[in-house]
């Protein structure tokens, strides 16, 4: 019986363009089916909103795995909790099943669209990429927040502060790869590290690089992705 390798769907990060997926993309060629979900760049969803748009995404007669870059790892969690039919495996990247940064939940006052924006902008060499920044990738970064309203950042930014799905995360019960960014300045290891202890079918890979993992460094994220797509639906692993 020939065993089908299953889909990669891809949902991402607070852009939600998708965009920032083609370094990764590139790496891993036509020898992996893909579907990349996007977000809409003009409506102010919140986490409820997307994960229902991205649940009518997933495929309906095949095996496949999903993936949660950085701002959709929530999302991500609650459909796998979900069981869906298809899903196989759940690798989260740069993720977080509750927010990053509970100390600065008073201050979500400060978050406006237009800052966000700037910051996103401006900062987004240093913070999304640190010491792997170069012309290529900050011009990617830029290309995906052009179409992105403020508005539209202001709400995925306040619902950061507020998300946790970690109850939601004891339930999902497929093999689960969390990506950790050895560099990240944005969501720090004791995010992980509270994935593998909130579920005991999590595997972590420390990678060297930035937050933007998948697009500075695209081939050991590339090869913990072929993993996670070879091992999943084995025979004997949880359903």
């Amino acid at each position: 019986m020939v065993r089908l390798t299953p889909t990669l769907v891809l949902l991402p990060g607070m852009d939600g363009t998708g965009m920032l997926f083609d370094p990764l993309l590139a790496v891993l060629g036509d020898t992996v089916k893909v579907i990349r979900v996007r977000y809409p760049p003009d409506e102010a969803f919140g986490y409820d909103a997307l994960e229902a748009l991205a649940r009518q995404a997933l495929p309906r007669d095949e095996p496949y795995v999903l993936l949660g870059e950085s701002f959709s790892g929530p999302i991500a969690i609650s459909l796998a909790a979900s069981r869906p039919p298809g899903l196989v495996g759940l690798v989260l990247c740069c993720s977080f099943a509750a927010t990053p940064r509970p100390s600065l939940r008073s201050l979500r006052w400060m978050v406006h669209g237009a800052l966000v924006k700037w910051a996103a902008r401006v900062a987004g060499g240093p913070l999304l990429l640190g010491r792997f920044a170069d012309a290529r990738l900050r011009a990617l970064i830029a290309q995906a927040l052009a179409p992105v309203r403020a508005t539209v950042l202001e709400r995925r930014a306040r619902a950061v502060l507020d998300v946790d799905v970690t109850a939601q995360l004891v339930a999902v019960a497929v093999p689960i790869h969390c990506l950790q960014a050895a560099q990240d300045m944005l969501v720090p290891p004791a995010c992980a590290e509270l994935i593998a202890r909130t579920n005991a079918r999590v595997v972590t890979h420390v990678i060297d690089g930035p937050h933007c993992l998948l697009q500075a460094a695209p081939l050991p994220a590339a090869e913990v992705l072929r993993i996670a797509l070879d091992t999943a639906g084995r025979p004997g692993e949880s359903r």
